[in-house]
């Protein structure tokens, strides 16, 4: 487990980078950018990219708090993760980040992890940096040098759990993570430091598009079908909601019941979207653009459209004024 002596092992450079302070917040977390092609380079290492909820974890003594990147405390929706942080005998001041996933087989699934609002299903909390040791800001530190701090600082039992990575062949593990179901891969410049934003040190290559979209209202039911038909959906370019197509499969009755619920109270009389006009659906139900979903698609269209677009879930973690198109 780390100590305060693992930090002195530091080389003197490093000692120079990092320097005393508070810990960070969840609003604070480093995000990748998109990349359509994925590389091989000595330079960087390669992850497992998880299909979860993003989640820095700060103990400062007694004092634990789990937050989402919108600064959601996510400690009393994820009790055992907590418990395990708390119980973590070989250090008590540290912030780490990680991801927060269920399992449906050997793949991370968000509708699954979406679906423990309504019965009990196992997380695991996937940590994968270090931000916050001994009260030492490390996040200036160089990535491996970081992920070696974290590799010594956390005690690894259920449901805390390493994420693995590769020093090379990053196009190999791509390939190989389409072929196993998985979600994609992330790449992250060895000699990085962490930066509280969106950087190109950190680069993300999907095996199947997915996104976070707006909903903005929704189409009556046909047939047995209750609650909605279709969600209409979107993402803010410039200050206007664009609209992006609409997804009416991934629901289930509990699902439907429940985002149904939602809707209602948001209902308004006027079209949210920028560009209404570009809707030619029938029986639709505006609301206020509060809700995320989740959204698995195959591609994007020359019109700015979904591909056989399918729910996976709510989010709450992001505010809906972030929600960007993914480029």
């Amino acid at each position: 487990m780390a100590t305060t002596g693992d930090l002195a092992s530091l080389d003197e450079r490093e000692r120079e980078l990092i320097h005393t302070g508070p810990p960070p917040t969840g609003a604070q977390a480093m995000k990748a950018i998109l990349n359509r092609e994925a590389f091989s380079d000595p330079a960087w290492v390669f992850e497992r990219k998880l299909d979860g909820i993003r989640c820095i974890a700060i103990r400062d003594g007694d004092a634990i708090s789990m937050l989402s990147r919108n600064d959601l405390d996510l400690g009393g929706r994820y009790p055992e993760v907590r418990q395990a942080l708390a119980a973590q005998t070989g250090i008590a001041r540290f912030a780490i980040d990680g991801e927060i996933v269920a399992f449906e087989g050997s793949e991370t699934s968000f509708a699954r992890l979406a679906a423990r609002g309504h019965h009990p299903v196992p997380v695991f909390y996937y940590v994968f940096d270090l931000l916050w040791l001994d009260g030492q800001d490390v996040r200036p530190l160089p990535l491996r040098t970081r992920k070696r701090l974290l590799h010594d600082a956390i005690s690894y039992d259920d449901p805390l759990r390493w994420t693995p990575h590769r020093n090379r062949d990053g196009e190999a593990m791509f390939k190989d993570a389409c072929r196993k179901g998985w979600e994609g891969v992330v790449a992250k410049r060895a000699d990085s430091p962490y930066s509280s934003t969106r950087s190109k040190d950190w680069q993300k290559f999907k095996c199947e598009a997915g996104q976070e979209l707006v909903i903005g209202g929704f189409t009556a039911p046909r047939g047995s079908r209750t609650e909605f038909g279709a969600l209409l959906l979107g993402y803010y370019d410039g200050d206007g909601l664009r609209y992006a197509g609409k997804v009416g499969t991934g629901f289930d009755t509990e699902t439907l019941q429940t985002i149904g619920a939602k809707l209602r109270e948001l209902a308004v009389k006027q079209p949210p979207f920028a560009d209404p006009a570009m809707i030619k659906e029938r029986s639709v139900t505006w609301v206020r653009p509060e809700l995320i979903a989740q959204v698995g698609f195959t591609e994007w269209t020359g019109a700015g459209r979904l591909r056989h677009p399918r729910f996976l879930g709510l989010r709450d973690d992001k505010a809906a004024a972030q929600v960007v198109r993914e480029s």
